[in-house]
């Protein structure tokens, strides 16, 4: 009877607590994301990403037990970067730029480093990956808070129309994506329409100040 092999754990083997560790680990997942805008998943493994870092498989392996656990460690470092600068959603002045805001930091993880953000999201989709992930809490959260903001129409049921928004921004950004489009503004013109409108079902909105020089 044949012997099944496990598959390597997704957890890092052991955490940085030195400078220089943390160097070579940060090394080593912009490596991992270079090597994948590069060479895409069929050219993306533990040598490749190594030899992109400038370190030793050995010195790879002693972080991370295999090439699932880098990927893991890749979409968490992008989650945390994209998650940190939606919440500066929470900083602004009223609603209507919170969700500007908000838009804003969708459209730029998505188009920014858009074969890295593709690729990732295709990863994501594994089972096993995807358990590990997590889901889009944080998120919900702040759109839940700015939900909160006086300007804001009321909604019947915030929960399902955090869900929905996030659907809708998710929707178009990944789509633009997959184009090859690069223009971020235009996208956030295109997706703030949608937002606006499904939370004030039709409502007027402001509109977004002219900031062009000479405008009046």
């Amino acid at each position: 009877m044949a012997r099944s092999t496990k598959p390597p754990p997704l957890k890092p083997r052991k955490t940085p607590t030195q400078p220089r560790a943390e160097r070579t680990v940060a090394a080593l997942l912009e490596a991992a994301a270079q090597v994948l805008e590069r060479d895409g998943l069929e050219g993306f493994n533990t040598n490749a990403v190594a030899e992109r870092a400038g370190v030793s498989i050995g010195s790879l392996y002693q972080y991370f037990p295999g090439k699932d656990a880098l990927t893991l460690a890749l979409m968490r470092r992008e989650d945390e970067r994209f998650e940190a600068e939606a919440a500066m959603a929470l900083d602004q002045p009223d609603g209507s730029e919170a969700l500007r805001c908000f838009v804003g930091a969708c459209v730029r993880q998505q188009l920014q480093r858009p074969a890295l953000a593709h690729l990732l999201d295709v990863e994501q989709g594994r089972p096993a990956l995807r358990k590990e992930a997590g889901g889009a809490d944080r998120l919900h959260a702040i759109l839940l808070a700015i939900f909160e903001r006086d300007d804001l129409p009321r909604q019947a049921r915030p929960d399902v129309a955090a869900v929905d928004l996030l659907a809708i921004v998710r929707g178009m950004t990944d789509t633009a994506g997959e184009r090859g489009e690069t223009d971020l503004a235009d996208l956030q013109s295109r997706i703030e329409p949608a937002v606006f409108g499904y939370l004030g079902r039709g409502g007027a909105w402001p509109r977004r100040p002219d900031r062009r020089a000479g405008a009046m």
